[in-house]
């Protein structure tokens, strides 16, 4: 679209993944699998934990709340991605920029305060396993699972009340796979080094916390493990190592966006592929192929639907 000074911007181009055709045709096929591996895996896991009675557990409760938070993650920008890179012209519209930017935190904020009561699950259960049962309680799981998503809807309003009435009149690029918020608010055609500074103070502090909150959960739990035993350490780390990894494939990306002065900023596609693709598709890979409890619930779900056609 060719913008003259003062014209209104109605549509922004993101450049994604441009490059040769051989490579789009890669990234294509590639995203659309791992798009589709994501899917499929979490709606098994929300479908075993759901109708599966040895499954009713807080754990197992969390984890089917993440899958679907994580699912619906993948989905606000996978898609699009994918779209794009078969057409030439990538664009998109401000009101979906917005829309995306909008449930992008939005689920994005649930899930870092869903993974903060997963490791405090975890901490209970490991460290205080005789009170464990009345300490995580169905109303507590349900506390946590309303304030994750509270948590969520405040986080993305608070920025995007200040975002939506931005004027745009150009330049319209993102050099980016979507919408994000550090390089829109760039775009703004006023001063926006407030709204930076609110952007960093929000989103960054609220990745920030979250993950550190998550490690010294899983320190005080190892150090407790260790104290008791030194099988028992041996065990933990590597049920723990897995989460860690997981937790900071989603933590850390957005710290590097979000922390740091919009004006030292560039779209990174690498780190917002791990946390927007690549992590929602970890978690049914870790939680089934490393939980032999699940894999059985699995199989009997499997047998009961194939005996009952």
């Amino acid at each position: 679209m060719d913008l003259k000074n003062g014209s209104v911007v109605t549509e922004f181009i993101l450049l994604g993944f441009s490059g040769q055709w051989e490579l789009q045709i890669f990234f294509f096929v590639t995203f659309s699998l791992v798009y589709g591996a994501t899917v499929l895996g979490n709606i098994l896991i929300l479908v075993t934990v759901t109708f599966n009675s040895t499954l009713h557990s807080p754990m197992y409760f969390l984890l089917g709340n993440l899958s679907f938070l994580d699912m619906c993650l993948s989905t606000v920008t996978t898609p699009k991605m994918i779209t794009d890179l078969l057409t030439e012209h990538k664009t998109i519209s401000i009101g979906g920029c917005m829309t995306q930017m909008f449930f992008m935190h939005f689920f994005g904020g649930a899930e870092m305060t869903l993974l903060i009561a997963m490791a405090l699950d975890r901490y209970v259960a490991i460290c205080k396993p005789l009170h464990y049962g009345t300490i995580m309680s169905r109303r507590l799981l349900k506390g946590l699972v309303i304030l994750s998503w509270i948590t969520g809807f405040i986080h993305t309003m608070s920025q995007m009340v200040l975002t939506v009435n931005l004027p745009f009149c150009g330049p319209n690029v993102i050099d980016h796979i979507f919408c994000d918020l550090p390089l829109v608010i760039k775009l703004a055609c006023i001063e926006t080094y407030t709204l930076e500074l609110f952007v960093i103070s929000d989103s960054g502090l609220l990745s920030f916390i979250g993950f550190i909150l998550v490690l010294v959960s899983y320190t005080v739990i190892l150090v407790t493990v260790q104290q008791r035993s030194s099988e028992g350490l041996s065990k933990a780390l590597s049920t723990l190592s897995t989460h860690i990894t997981v937790v900071t494939l989603f933590f850390a990306p957005c710290i590097f966006i979000y922390a740091w002065p919009f004006d030292s900023f560039s779209g990174n596609k690498i780190l917002s592929v791990f946390y927007t693709v690549i992590t929602p598709l970890l978690n049914p890979i870790i939680y089934t192929l490393r939980n032999q409890k699940m894999q059985g619930a699995m199989r009997k779900l499997w047998f009961v639907s194939v005996s009952s056609t």
